[in-house]
């Protein structure tokens, strides 16, 4: 048997006695009200009563709070973070076109994060040149060779030292290598 989760906004008489005659068990949060009156609707009541016995289970309450981390959490970093709060465009269909694409690109950030380890464009660019500098990092390493300018101990063969026919290196006489 199939549920529904939702919150408050979605509580009425009439959802509730039209998901009930489909055959679907609802858990949607009571808003508070007074006391309501149930005379002629049997049905609903009926309906009613049951999502509210539904909401006091544990299974109910843990769906609920599946439901907050997933939707409400989702809808604050669109609204506050992502500054959906105020949009500066006319009419609805605009508004309705921006919310699409904002969503789309949190949910594509959401998958890339399971998928690569990274949520954003910047933070995949940013991984990617990471990896490159590595990658030439490692090959600089095993390219480079030290680079000896003279004998830093003479031996029975070298007994005379060379000459070293680079103004600066003449006075010192010592080992160099190429880099830091």
């Amino acid at each position: 048997m199939e549920r529904v989760v939702a919150d408050k906004g979605y509580h009425s008489k009439q959802v509730l006695e039209e998901l009930a005659e489909v055959g679907v068990r609802s858990v949607i949060a009571e808003p508070e009200r007074r006391r309501q009156c149930w005379v002629g609707q049997r049905a609903a009541q009926a309906a009613v009563y049951a999502n509210r016995r539904r909401l006091k289970t544990s299974t109910g309450q843990a769906l609920m709070r599946r439901r907050g981390v997933l939707m409400e959490r989702t809808f604050a970093h669109l609204y506050d973070t992502g500054g959906l709060r105020r949009v500066h465009l006319r009419g609805k269909d605009n508004i309705a076109k921006r919310l699409l694409i904002h969503a789309a690109a949190f949910h594509l950030s959401l998958i890339l994060r399971q998928v690569r380890g990274v949520g954003t464009a910047r933070q995949a660019a940013d991984l990617l040149a990471a990896l490159c500098f590595c990658i030439l990092r490692l090959m600089d390493t095993a390219n480079r060779r030290p680079l000896v300018v003279g004998t830093p101990c003479p031996t029975a063969r070298t007994a005379r030292p060379r000459r070293c026919h680079h103004r600066l290196l003449r006075r010192h006489h010592v080992a160099l290598s190429r880099g830091c």
